[in-house]
């Protein structure tokens, strides 16, 4: 029987001024080698129980072991540090100097590691990540899943017992999250290292061990990731979501289909499918119709042949865009997709003309914005622009005068400016009397993008773009941020929204973008966007859930359309085929 190596009896913590503990009274035991995967919505107690583990915070009460060491002095602390390591989200707060291996090797050398033991560890945990190629490299010119990869090398050189990932993929492409959790997967099966993954994406926390979920500083639930799942309402309850196979095995029960419990996976649906009935190729029907772009419409952004070099003529120099080309019709909803560092970022801060590039040409209702006449000032008015962190964009004192910044410095009327403060706070779900003279910084997560967006929204731009706007958010944070843009989207707002979530670009975008090493790969309906699954895959991105077992299922010789990729779609074509292979199913 495998000992514990972390044990919390009635932890709880609370924070200097805070009205209620962010930990209340945390019970859990973990074992050696085991992979432990926690969830909870933002404000939970994930990252605090995590820091914790750590020793970067102290247990207000209770009693807390980590590795034999209870943390009560700085010497514990020390050693508890030593022996679990910690991942952040942003690799970029955890990377500290300017070369990869020195970077790998900063832990050890505060620790007084010999030099020829340093060595040898930084060797071997650039090798362990797959990153030994990039020892001499800056961090700073590396994609967010190779910064993430540093990070966990840096930690690995420590040779901990522990690992604790903080929603470590939380900002990476799909190819970067699970490369990440791959490795994370592989240290503990093939190094027996402790993993505890606090995570928002079910289909990672499908694949551990055992899950804990949290709500409100306590432990909601705790199991097996089937048992835990199969809790489908209480889960949805606290703010999460259930792997998306588990809400088709759903929706085909409905139908009529008879599944077993319990099945997470594509692999495990596609198995479970493949081998019965069904009807032959093209006896099913035709795919649903896709939802087409919006019609008609006049450009009201076009972009020629843009190029944007970083650091030119330096060692460092990087190409961000080469000859990009598109248009977007007044009143789309556009998404632009791509890996990490495949210039998203750069070609959305040219919209507004925060960036200038030349060759190549921006134009905004007509107007150039490399034109040294045209006024960029009145090209802001119209094209509000939210950043991926967009809780960086607040500054001021309250949130009012926050979302007042920019009306206010468009010289309008005090009466205006408090109409527009409180109307754009409304479009974004908050309550103007409760949140208005409330600092920004002591909302949550969710709030605060809320404020950020209502202080774009609030100068009334008639074009909306927003990098990765939901990531970092819980499941149900995050369907409540989609649904915020689809309403502005709605109201009459062109929207052009970056993200690497193919499930949100597929359920909300008319026309996406997919750009690769800074130029356009593909580009269409979502529907003809992820036909390209292997091409997708080979750029470091994915296709939705659905979409990977729609092609599982036409492999084994279903009538399966191309281009579904929606749970309710992919649902019926799996119902047709069985039928007409003489499987009952209403």
């Amino acid at each position: 029987m495998k000992k514990a190596i972390i044990e919390a009896k009635n932890v709880s913590f609370t924070y200097e001024g805070a009205p209620s503990p962010a930990v209340q009274d945390v019970s859990l035991t973990v074992t050696e080698g085991e992979f432990l995967a926690i969830l909870g919505r933002n404000g939970s107690g994930k990252s605090t129980f995590a820091k914790l583990l750590n020793a970067l915070q102290l247990p207000s009460s209770g009693q807390l072991t980590v590795n034999g060491i209870r943390p009560e002095t700085e010497d514990d602390c020390y050693e508890v540090r030593k022996s679990c390591g910690m991942v952040f989200q942003n690799p970029d707060n955890q990377i500290v100097t300017t070369i990869v291996e020195e970077d790998c090797a900063f832990g050890l050398e505060n620790l007084g590691t010999p030099p020829q033991e340093i060595r040898a560890r930084v060797d071997d945990a650039l090798r362990s990540v797959g990153m030994s190629d990039y020892a001499q490299a800056s961090p700073s010119m590396l994609s967010g899943g190779q910064k993430q990869r540093i990070a966990v090398a840096g930690v690995l050189a420590m040779k901990p017992r522990i690992i604790v990932f903080d929603e470590s993929t939380a900002m990476l492409d799909p190819i970067g999250r699970r490369d990440v959790f791959s490795l994370a997967r592989k240290l503990n099966l093939e190094e027996g290292i402790t993993i505890v993954w606090i995570t928002h994406f079910m289909e990672e926390a499908a694949l551990a061990d055992r899950l804990v979920v949290m709500d409100s500083g306590r432990i909601a639930l705790e199991g097996a990731p089937r048992e835990v799942f199969a809790r489908t309402e209480q889960v949805l309850s606290l703010g999460l979501d259930v792997p998306e196979m588990m809400k088709l095995a759903d929706a085909l029960r409905q139908a009529g289909v008879k599944l077993p419990e319990g099945l997470m996976t594509v692999n495990e649906m596609a198995v479970e499918l493949s081998g019965r009935p069904h009807a032959a190729p093209n006896a099913a029907a035709e795919a649903p119709e896709e939802k087409a772009a919006a019609p008609g419409g006049k450009a009201v952004i076009e972009v020629r042949d843009l190029t944007h070099v970083y650091m030119a003529g330096t060692p460092f120099e990087a190409k961000a865009l080469d000859s990009v080309s598109l248009d977007i019709a007044q009143g789309e909803f556009i998404g632009i997709i791509g890996h990490t560092g495949s210039g998203k970022s750069t070609l959305i801060s040219h919209l507004n003309g925060l960036e200038k590039s030349l060759p190549g040409e921006v134009k905004v209702n007509g107007v150039d914005l490399g034109d040294k006449d045209t006024n960029l000032i009145d090209v802001r008015r119209n094209v509000g622009l939210v950043f991926q962190y967009p809780e960086y964009q607040l500054f001021e004192e309250t949130v009012a005068k926050d979302v007042a910044y920019g009306p206010t410095n468009l010289g309008l009327d005090p009466n205006e400016i408090d109409a527009r403060v409180t109307w754009a706070l409304k479009q974004v779900g908050l309550d103007p009397a409760e949140v208005a003279e409330k600092s920004p910084f002591e909302l949550s997560g969710g709030q605060k993008r809320r404020v950020a967006i209502a202080g774009v929204l609030a100068m009334k731009p008639a074009i909306l773009i927003l990098d990765e706007p939901a990531a970092g958010l819980d499941p149900q944070g995050r369907r409540d941020m989609l649904q915020l843009i689809r309403g502005i989207h709605d109201n009459g707002t062109t929207v052009v929204m970056v993200s690497h979530s193919m499930d949100d670009v597929g359920r909300f975008c008319d026309k996406l973008y997919v750009l690769s090493k800074g130029e356009i790969a593909y580009s269409g309906t979502p529907a003809e966007v992820f036909t390209h699954d292997r091409r997708l895959h080979e750029i470091g991105l994915d296709v939705p859930e659905c979409a990977k077992l729609a092609r599982r299922l036409r492999e084994a010789g279903f009538d399966m359309p191309a281009d579904i990729y929606r749970t309710e779609d992919v649902c019926a074509a799996i119902v047709r085929n069985l039928n007409a292979g003489g499987e009952a199913a209403c």
